[in-house]
């Protein structure tokens, strides 16, 4: 199947995230899939971020600088945007065979594994985990020769009635290398809103620095949906 890649805005992106979540909560669905690039660039943030007291300096000046401060409702850290970034967002009823305790390493797998997967096949060396400098650094970082390549986050819902969890799993790619600028945007509003983490644009890495690798996208759909048609 052609790969299906939306392309829009920040907000509309992050909308049509929530638009597949309804959808399968809804029960329209068992599970859903979207790839999205944004057309503009943001730094997205979670809404408790809003009440730090330099909030309104800090989104000012960000805006300023070509880099739009919008409000998640998911925890974490602020993330850029841009069109250097490809999102994927995996959404998909908890299957029987899954047992509560493990729902969420396993969520964070079916979304990682296929790009470790595509990843190893070109032959980069592939690892999760943590890296020092990276701007919303977590446990299920997808990186690439060491440094953070892809950043993940999950959410979770009830389907209608509340009787099966729902989770959207979703992951942003660096395609392209713009690590410089979305650090420095990072750093700027920690920095006004006088938060003391600062991030490295060497603990980042886009895929086109090391890879032309102009199949990834087509490669990483077909290993999700072969996925989905399994649970």
């Amino acid at each position: 199947m052609t790969l299906q890649l939306l392309e829009t805005c920040v907000e509309a992106g992050l909308k049509a995230e929530q638009d597949l979540l309804a959808s399968v909560c809804d029960g329209e669905s068992d599970h859903g899939l979207l790839f999205w690039r944004p057309s503009d660039h943001a730094l997205v943030m979670p809404r408790r971020l809003s009440r730090l007291p330099g909030f309104s300096e800090a989104s000012e000046t960000l805006g300023d600088i070509g880099w739009p401060v919008l409000l998640r409702e998911s925890g974490g850290e602020p993330v850029p945007q841009s069109p250097s970034t490809v999102n994927v967002a995996l959404v998909y009823v908890q299957p029987d065979t899954d047992l509560d305790r493990d729902r969420i390493e396993n969520a964070y797998m079916r979304l990682c594994q296929p790009m470790l997967d595509v990843l190893s096949g070109l032959g980069g060396a592939v690892s999760l985990g943590e890296v020092a400098g990276a701007f919303c650094d977590g446990r299920f970082n997808v990186n690439l020769n060491g440094r953070k390549m892809v950043g993940t986050a999950q959410r979770w819902r009830q389907t209608q009635g509340g009787k099966r969890p729902v989770v959207l799993a979703h992951a942003a790619m660096l395609l392209d290398n713009e690590r410089v600028g979305m650090v420095n945007a990072v750093n700027r509003f920690n920095e006004t809103c006088e938060l003391e983490q600062r991030c490295e644009a060497d603990s980042h890495i886009a895929l086109h620095e090391l890879f032309a690798a102009p199949d990834f996208l087509e490669q990483l759909s077909e290993r999700y949906r072969r996925m989905l048609a399994g649970i």
